[in-house]
């Protein structure tokens, strides 16, 4: 509501001021453009387009130009960051660039602050009225006729409608008239209210039209003005946020293969590619790039503002003179720099002053390029490339025949399409990058954390042509048989694509077991290393009903911790990935196939007796597994169950002592209690008697302490002394 009232009432003030206002003949016009250099304004159009992943694309436009050209393409706001970031252009005649322009805008914030009403960019009726507060108003539509005075103030009241709880709000003007009367006016539509001041309308008009631009779509239009003589090629190449291309292919195989050997499929690729920049792609070059280069945004188009601190104006406080000690300087000669002096210059010694022999001319032309490409170039921007013009120039290994090339750069891969291509402005296109026969196996892939396997495809690619990422559709004997997606596949890579459900193939998991046993035994600097042979096992099983064989692959778990894991006998892997073992398991139609997997490797324990030395039931569990270690371990053992001896007599002559200091402590408050009677006499004995106690068991305690110390040492020295290998002699 407040704000239906802030549009309203901003409209009739325009409408107010439209009617009271005149063209004054001392308004001040808008300066005349600049003079344009000789030649027609010319666009330059699409000639190639590269696309990538990461949400941006390089456009090149390309065109003749005569002498003196000026020359026009047009990019919304948000295309205008990334061309001014990117933006290189190539006159291939000799020419040069004389300059690039575009219109630019000032920020909406900004262009408020020119205004004195204070109003923001979506105001209120009542931030509209506060401005108005105090000026003189003339008012229609309300009772009594038209009314003029000063606007006072704007007030919302809420009061009942109708007979029930129901609310509203309304809104009421007071007013006050020359007389000095006051009068308290509602706010309906009816009621037009308007300034008086003209100078007010005028920035109420002047408001509205930046609201109004604010609304609009604006094109920004990037000039050129290329300088030279006669008929010359000119590039212009940038890049901009575009939507991403996507990828999506179709697996074909003419006639359903039961048997699940190898047959080829044909694989079709295409890439779905949108144009949203706003201009026509006609007969361009596009190629397709996958991968994501690192790209960004920065406003460059948008005039920007920093902020200044507001410093308070000192008074009352006088300051006295004072002198700065001066920087240190050197003279620099005025024919060294890049310009010319009327006298030798003193520059600060932090300033790095870079001596050329002569001066370079102030223009965006660079000479001395002859020997680039056949020709020289005229250069804005910060890339330059070769005759062929701006952009993805590289050596290429592309196909001879197709039409459809591809190159590597980098970590990135692109197609590139042998034919021109159009592509209207906000249109979208089906190009196709790929259509060869590939080798592919029907197989069922089965992994131990799903319940079902899945009907898939081993695909390898033959071609030439990276796949890249996307969805697939699979078609068998003319029908549709399933999708899914893909991971890049380099040429030579071998994939699995798997498509639907294989509801016809069970499998289950018995005998598991798992053993180990110690093969080798290392002792070193009071280190034990034990090393076991640890063996697992598993049976897969897989029931097949359906009236076709299967080939069953099954994704069984490797371990990546530890090194030196084999599987056993001869059992092969048809295929070995980070993480996982695939075995090939073939099952015949209306039965069952068992698969026995075997694998060893090597387990460890790892014991520090000196950060630990109480494991004495670890070396007589180690003893009894390897008896060849007894000679070696018994020292320690013996040595441990001795310390282990004089802790527990430590632990029982400590809780004697404690007993005695109890006994002491007692007697001595109860002499305390009966000092001067008959009966402290028989305390004072037993108090004697508890002293004497105790004195033993501290001198018994600090005997079984030196003894331990002593124990200690033998047991270390025992640890320390321990050197020796072990190794099972043959592997069971």
């Amino acid at each position: 509501m407040h704000r239906l009232l802030a549009v309203v009432c901003l409209a009739a003030f325009t409408v107010a001021s439209a009617q009271s206002s005149k063209p004054s003949k001392s308004a001040v016009s808008p300066p005349a453009p600049p003079v344009p250099p000789q030649g027609v304004l010319k666009d330059l159009p699409v000639r190639k387009v590269v696309l990538y992943k990461n949400g941006v694309g390089y456009f090149e436009h390309a065109g003749s130009v005569s002498g003196n050209q000026r020359v026009a393409i047009d990019f919304t706001s948000s295309q205008l960051n990334d061309v001014l970031q990117s933006l290189t252009v190539l006159d291939e005649g000799g020419g040069r660039i004389a300059g690039v322009n575009y219109n630019s805008t000032t920020p909406f914030a900004e262009q408020l602050k020119a205004l004195a009403l204070g109003m923001t960019d979506d105001p209120t009726s009542t931030e509209l009225f506060q401005v108005l507060r105090g000026q003189r108003v003339e008012v229609t539509g309300a009772p009594g006729g038209i009314l003029t005075g000063r606007l006072m103030s704007i007030e919302t009241r809420t009061e009942k409608k109708g007979n029930d709880d129901t609310t509203i709000d309304k809104f009421y003007l007071t007013l006050v008239a020359a007389s000095g009367a006051v009068r308290v006016i509602e706010l309906t539509p009816a009621l037009s209210v308007r300034p008086l001041d003209a100078s007010l309308q005028g920035q109420l008009d002047r408001y509205l039209e930046l609201l109004s631009s604010t609304r609009t779509t604006g094109l920004r239009h990037l000039t050129l003005n290329a300088l030279g003589q006669g008929e010359r090629q000119l590039r212009v190449s940038y890049i901009s946020e575009v939507p991403v291309w996507k990828s999506t292919y179709r697996i074909v195989f003419p006639h359903a293969n039961a048997s699940g050997e190898s047959a080829n499929a044909i694989v079709q690729g295409w890439a779905v590619v949108d144009n949203t920049v706003g201009a026509d792609w006609d007969n361009v070059q596009l190629s397709l790039v996958a991968g994501a280069p690192q790209s960004f945004i920065q406003p460059l188009s948008q005039p920007l503002y920093t902020r200044r601190p507001e410093i308070p104006i000192a008074t009352g406080v006088e300051t006295t003179p004072q002198t700065h000690e001066a920087a240190e300087t050197v003279t620099v000669d005025s024919k060294q720099v890049g310009g010319s002096f009327s006298s030798p210059t003193r520059v600060p010694r932090s300033v790095k002053v870079v001596a050329e022999k002569e001066a370079a001319p102030a223009s965006f032309g660079v000479a001395g390029m002859e020997g680039l490409g056949g020709s020289s170039h005229g250069v804005v921007g910060g890339l330059y490339s070769g005759g062929a013009g701006g952009g993805i120039y590289r050596p290429s290994d592309a196909l001879s025949a197709g039409d459809v090339s591809t190159s590597a750069f980098d970590e990135f891969f692109e197609y590139a399409l042998t034919q021109p291509v159009t592509i209207h402005k906000n249109e979208s296109a089906m190009v196709p990058i790929l259509q060869q026969d590939l080798p592919a196996e029907h197989v069922s892939l089965w992994n131990p954390n799903d319940r079902s396997p899945l009907r898939a495809v081993w695909l390898e690619n033959k071609s030439k042509l990276t796949l890249d990422s996307g969805s697939f559709s699979i078609f068998e004997s003319g029908e549709f048989a399933g999708e899914g997606l893909l991971d890049p596949i380099h040429p030579g890579e071998k994939r699995l694509l798997s498509f639907a459900t294989d509801q016809a193939v069970k499998m289950s998991i018995s005998d598991r077991d798992s053993r180990n046993r110690v093969h080798h035994l290392a002792i070193h600097k009071g280190y034990i290393v034990e090393t076991f042979l640890q063996v697992q096992g598993a049976t897969y099983s897989a029931n097949n009903t359906s009236d076709e064989d299967r080939t069953v692959l099954i994704e069984h778990p490797r371990h990546t911790g530890t090194s030196g894991w084999t599987l056993d006998g001869d059992l092969k892997a048809a295929e070995t990935t980070a993480t996982l073992y695939r075995l090939r398991l073939q099952v015949a139609a209306h039965s069952t196939a068992k698969l026995e997997v075997r694998e060893h490797g090597p387990a460890y324990i790892t014991v520090n007796l000196q950060a630990k030395p109480e494991q004495r039931e670890f070396l007589i569990e180690l003893v009894r597994q390897i008896p060849d270690a007894q000679a070696q371990i018994q020292p320690v053992i013996d040595a441990q169950a001795a310390l282990a001896e004089i802790d527990e007599k430590i632990a029982t002559s400590k809780k004697a002592e404690e007993t005695a200091a109890a006994d002491e402590a007692r007697d001595r408050e109860n002499v305390t209690a009966l000092k001067g009677s008959d009966g402290a006499k028989r305390f004072i004995d037993e108090l004697n008697k508890a002293e004497d106690q105790l004195q033993a068991m501290r001198k018994q305690t600090a005997g079984l302490e030196i003894q331990k110390a002593a124990a200690t040492e033998k047991l270390n020295q025992a640890i320390a002394g321990l050197s020796w290998d072990w190794n099972e002699s043959e592997v069971k």
